[in-house]
């Protein structure tokens, strides 16, 4: 069975000798099955479309976002590739492609335990569904280095299964298991402000909450109540306070400008937290609020909907 990535328009089949139209329609069936996923991860997009699109950007055929949709750029960027390697164009991710593609396009996801070290299309496929389950790794680029090591651990702790950094079988088998995680408790937005930059892929990388678009000064509030267990500088985050609400949920309210609390201190949905800023990795004013379950990063949206 493959698991390579079906790129082709929606109408190219039509123009296919029959012969070939029933054997792509087969393909088809087989892919659908290989990429059935949990509930609720239609919206996550496909780990294999996501595989594809790293490596076509590693090329140099690609410059969206990956995000494992099988949009315009990603069939132009398989086009692209066709032409360059002299292979027939059809916009279809078949083995030529895959091997065109080099060490990027090999290995189907589940066909070997995955460690440090490792390159490959599996290893794409293993950073995009640990990001929407919560637990994303850095650059989408597919190599297991150790931000991708400390993802898939704190994974494992977190769906109870042996720590050991390895996605091997069980890892793999969990991951497909678990649904995205959302947040079980209800919670007030933290300020009124639009939203900029939403959860999920930007770039080439996964962006863990919701950034809203507010000038600097602008009063942040607790989004429930809770105790405060950060307050301080924290690298790209800027100055951040942590608030560890109930059931398992924290938020985060990164790049203020001020801190309004303490750690320790006790907090109720509304009290001031800090005030908007630009602080640490952010290119203009915005506070960006993160919700977390036990760890794992949830969007926003599934709290303050």
């Amino acid at each position: 069975m493959r698991d390579v990535a079906q790129v082709q328009g929606p109408h190219t089949e039509q123009r296919r000798h029959p012969a070939m139209a029933r054997r792509v329609s087969i393909f088809l069936l087989l892919l659908c099955g290989f990429l059935s996923a949990p509930s609720g991860a239609a919206a996550a997009g496909n780990v294999n479309v996501a595989a594809l699109q790293v490596a076509l950007r590693a090329g140099g055929y690609y410059s969206g976002t990956v995000d494992g949709m099988n949009g315009a750029g990603t069939r132009a960027g398989v086009r692209s590739l066709e032409r360059h390697a002299g292979l027939p164009v059809d916009g279809v991710a078949g083995p030529a492609v895959r091997r065109a593609l080099g060490r990027l396009g090999r290995h189907r996801l589940g066909s070997r335990p995955l460690h440090q070290g490792d390159v490959g299309w599996d290893v794409s496929a293993l950073q995009f569904r640990l990001a929407w389950r919560g637990f994303p790794s850095g650059t989408f680029d597919g190599g297991f280095g150790p931000h991708l090591d400390a993802a898939v651990r704190r994974f494992q702790r977190w769906a109870g299964i042996g720590v050991d950094g390895v996605a091997g079988p069980a890892t793999l088998s969990s991951l497909r298991r678990h649904a995205i995680p959302a947040s079980p408790l209800r919670l007030a937005r933290p300020i009124s402000a639009p939203i900029g930059d939403g959860f999920g892929p930007r770039g080439n990388r996964f962006h863990t909450g919701l950034d809203f678009l507010a000038p600097s000064g602008t009063a942040v509030r607790a989004a429930g109540n809770g105790t405060v267990v950060f307050d301080g500088y924290n690298d790209g985050y800027g100055k951040l306070v942590v608030i560890r609400n109930a059931i398992g949920v924290s938020t985060w309210y990164a790049h203020l400008s001020r801190i309004g609390v303490r750690r320790g201190e006790p907090v109720s949905t509304g009290s001031l937290v800090g005030r908007v800023g630009m602080t640490g990795d952010a290119t203009g004013p915005h506070l960006h609020f993160e919700v977390r379950l036990r760890g794992a990063t949830v969007n926003p949206l599934t709290a303050i909907g």
